[in-house]
């Protein structure tokens, strides 16, 4: 018992000692907010900015893809609301000036000289957003089975023999040969390049670019003549074999009178660009960085087009398997 004691006060005496040399030891002191957080990875916030940036599509195919991608990107690592309005390239010069829209992704030079002088040059009240990266160029183009029995329509002078004006007639267009059109809206000097070169055709409008393709579905599925307006990057170039028809040479001097109806030339070239509102700079910096970062190569945006045209996704579809494919050509975007 006496032993059972002593072993009980030991026990107790040594306990005592470690909780006194517990409590001499002095805390630590507390670690600050800002080095708790130090070593940790900053995350990303979820919410919803309360500025909507608002993207101008005009009405072609690549207009749609080029909007639909910075929506996924602006929205989902921006987390900005993203609005797109459908609106004529044209009518898009004075929304864009007037902050109603805030920016386009895909300007053809060409026909926008002047709206170029008058509100990137004169007013100062558009930003030039940079190049998009993709090359364009208009054209006149045909199927290239015609050139088996006439290769003369491979430059437009064989256009001006009467026996060839026949083979391109329509109901429509009487006595005259057809040039097909697409949207009234769209920029082109056709009716002024086939009267200026002296040609016995008329311009129709189809209406739109499916139009302007489903005419060229059944040309080809006939072997029938059609001499039509169309353009490159598209992916109407790996569905048919097509021949760009030679017009005279494009010169500047050819279409410094383009207003007073004198283009008798070739389309130019056209290294597409971007157009901003000035103040998106201001309201939201880091989406005008990336929309102005934005760039990426013909090859990309043929990709994408095929994808709706042929593989018959929406544009928002097709947009998506582009981002989720191309992480490191959209991540150098987002670096302001």
């Amino acid at each position: 018992m006496f032993k059972t004691r002593m072993k009980g006060i030991a026990l107790f005496v040594a306990l005592a000692m470690i909780l006194v040399v517990v409590a001499c030891v002095p805390p630590a002191p507390p670690q600050s907010n800002q080095a708790a957080s130090s070593n940790a990875a900053p995350a990303a916030s979820s919410a919803k900015k309360d500025f909507t940036i608002k993207l101008a599509a005009n009405n072609w195919s690549a207009s749609a893809l080029n909007v639909a991608v910075a929506k996924i990107l602006i929205e989902e690592k921006l987390n900005y609301p993203v609005e797109i309005t459908d609106i004529d390239e044209n009518a898009q010069w004075a929304a864009i000036a007037a902050g109603d829209l805030h920016a386009s992704l895909e300007v053809w030079p060409s026909g926008h000289a002047k709206d170029v002088a008058e509100y990137i040059d004169k007013q100062k009240v558009i930003e030039n957003g940079g190049p998009l990266g993709p090359i364009g160029k208009i054209s006149w183009y045909i199927p290239t089975y015609l050139l088996k029995d006439h290769p003369e329509l491979a430059t437009w002078e064989g256009f001006k023999k009467p026996e060839n004006v026949k083979l391109f007639a329509t109901a429509e267009t009487g006595d005259s040969g057809q040039f097909l059109s697409g949207d009234p809206a769209w920029v082109q000097y056709d009716a002024d390049i086939i009267r200026n070169l002296g040609l016995n055709f008329k311009v129709v409008q189809s209406g739109s670019e499916n139009a302007v393709l489903s005419a060229l579905d059944a040309a080809y599925s006939r072997k029938a003549p059609l001499l039509f307006y169309f353009w490159t990057p598209h992916s109407v170039h790996a569905k048919y074999d097509l021949t760009a028809v030679k017009l005279p040479d494009y010169t500047p001097e050819c279409y410094a009178k383009a207003a007073e109806g004198s283009v008798a030339c070739d389309y130019p070239q056209d290294v597409l660009f971007k157009i901003f509102w000035p103040s998106l700079k201001e309201k939201a910096p880091d989406a005008y960085a990336l929309l102005k970062n934005m760039n990426y190569t013909t090859k990309d945006q043929i990709g994408m087009i095929a994808a709706v045209d042929v593989d018959k996704k929406t544009p928002a579809d097709a947009a998506r398997a582009w981002v989720d494919a191309n992480e490191k050509v959209w991540s150098a975007w987002l670096s302001k």
